[in-house]
């Protein structure tokens, strides 16, 4: 929505700045002084590293029209710069203001519009992807880019709804009790997903069961009476959210007593799967051409998800054949010199390494099946023993050939598969992804199938990118998301 300066200045319960033209419009809200673009609306927010009140007239002399700044810090400015300036008790909040404010003009302006949540431990970023293709296959849909799903985040994306758009498909993610209440309630959606719980944040929560308690906000601050909750019928905590929805519940998962499931699943290791889906609707038989069991559930929430829109398993098989990976999630690259590398590195949790590592041991035609699995961050107290539960885990497979451990807790990850009965000479720590890069771009070799696992933090993809300067791949083949045909391609 392209505000004007007086429908700022009404959102926000100010007066409009005295040098401006109340009725020119803005060409968009900005938060970041490096990006900002002529004729944005610039808001100086106090991030975690930086306060975005040092960089208000770098934005305005870059091309901002305007700014919003904390009432406290009005008067550290020149004269000509306070009469381009807002002036709010809270900068934060008014940007969640706004974009409240942009999804109630967007919904009045066409009746049936909807909005969908996307939250849950782990999946939230393929799921996303996955139901904005599907949703865009028939309708103009905007998506939260990348996984910027956060109280910056998903205002900034909500800011992006004009009359372009038909629907919406928003990521929002959590680290503390309340936050998705917050997001919720500043995009009041139609439609909410909830794709599972898992250990996460274990620093903020004390247990799985916290942590379901937090991702509960979602279902709990739907658009009811009028919403629909998506919830996975495979979780049993995500199943008893529907205990606190207030319309619609729709359920997915390999249990049959879900209303979307997925049966005869066929994995076919770097190739991808195919499985029966079973819906209202009838019986359909999809390819998805993203790897491991735990991306069918992916696709499965999103297809629960779409049937909201009308959208079923016609519309999948026109979309799943063009998905590719997300950033650094499960992205395959094959190399000239005979070995393969999995890049899921883009973050890790318990649940998740487990499943790339069973994917790892699953997947046929490898002389040697090499693991990387960087330090899982945010586990709090629980780190370590955690870490042990999943080496003794990756050693019970008895298929990987070698387990690379990297920075921190992975030393225990290493220690705990050895001691499980590992080769120990088939098994290395590493003090950071750096010392692990230098000595895994010689190691490789033809026939190998590597995993590259670990917490953003850990930086593991600093293995892939050593690696790309010493060999060289068969096909570049990859993308930041997951893209697929339509006109709501975004």
């Amino acid at each position: 929505m392209r505000w004007t300066v007086v429908q700022v200045a009404e959102a926000l319960g100010v007066s409009a700045p005295k040098g401006l033209d109340t009725l020119a419009r803005l060409a968009g809200v900005s938060i970041d002084s490096r990006t900002v673009q002529p004729g944005e609306l610039f808001l100086a927010i106090r991030g975690p590293r930086h306060d975005g009140h040092g960089f208000v007239a770098g934005a305005l002399a870059r091309g901002a029209a305007v700014g919003v700044v904390a009432r406290e810090r009005w008067s550290e400015y020149a004269p000509e710069i306070q009469a381009r300036l807002f002036a709010v008790d809270d900068t934060l909040a008014a940007l969640h203001r706004l974009a409240s404010r942009t999804c109630e003009v967007w919904r009045k302006a066409r009746p049936g519009r909807l909005i969908g949540g996307v939250a849950g431990s782990i999946g939230k970023t393929t799921t996303k992807e996955i139901l904005a293709a599907l949703v865009g296959s028939r309708f103009r849909v905007l998506k939260t880019q990348g996984n910027l799903n956060n109280e910056y985040g998903v205002p900034l994306t909500l800011l992006r709804l004009d009359e372009e758009y038909d629907a919406a498909v928003v990521e929002m993610g959590m680290s503390h009790r309340g936050e998705l209440a917050w997001l919720a309630q500043i995009a009041s959606p139609d439609v909410g997903i909830v794709t599972r719980v898992a250990i996460e944040h274990l620093e903020f929560f004390a247990s799985l069961d916290e942590i379901a308690l937090a991702e509960r906000e979602l279902i709990e601050n739907l658009a009811w009476p009028n919403a629909t909750a998506v919830l996975n019928a495979d979780d049993e905590r995500v199943a008893r959210f529907a205990e606190v929805a207030r319309g619609r519940v729709i359920t997915f998962g390999a249990n049959p007593r879900a209303d979307f499931r997925a049966e005869a699943i066929e994995e076919r290791g770097l190739e991808g799967s195919a499985f029966d889906f079973v819906s209202p609707s009838g019986r359909a038989r999809l390819e998805l051409p993203l790897i491991g069991r735990h991306n069918v559930m992916n696709a499965l929430a999103a297809l629960a998800t779409a049937s909201v829109w009308g959208i079923g398993a016609v519309e999948a098989e026109k979309v799943f054949p063009s998905l590719v990976p997300a950033d650094k999630r499960g992205e395959v690259a094959r190399f000239e010199d005979g070995f393969t590398v999995i890049n899921d590195s883009y973050n890790s949790s318990p649940s998740a390494l487990n499943a790339m590592t069973e994917l790892l041991a699953s997947t046929p035609g490898h002389r040697r099946r090499v693991l990387a699995a960087g330090e899982m961050l945010e586990l709090g107290d629980s780190s370590a023993d955690l870490h042990r539960e999943c080496g003794r885990a990756a050693a019970r497979l008895r298929k990987i050939d070698w387990i690379f451990g990297v920075r921190g807790h992975a030393a225990e990850f290493v220690r705990a598969a050895v001691d499980a009965g590992h080769p120990a000479e088939q098994a290395q720590f590493f003090e950071d992804s750096e010392e692990a890069a230098r000595f895994l771009a010689k190691f490789v070799t033809r026939g190998d199938l590597l995993l590259l696992k670990g917490s953003r933090g850990v930086k593991m993809e600093k293995i892939l990118e050593a690696i790309d300067a010493g060999h060289r791949r068969m096909n570049s083949k990859s993308s930041p998301e997951i893209l697929a045909g339509g006109k709501g391609r975004d």
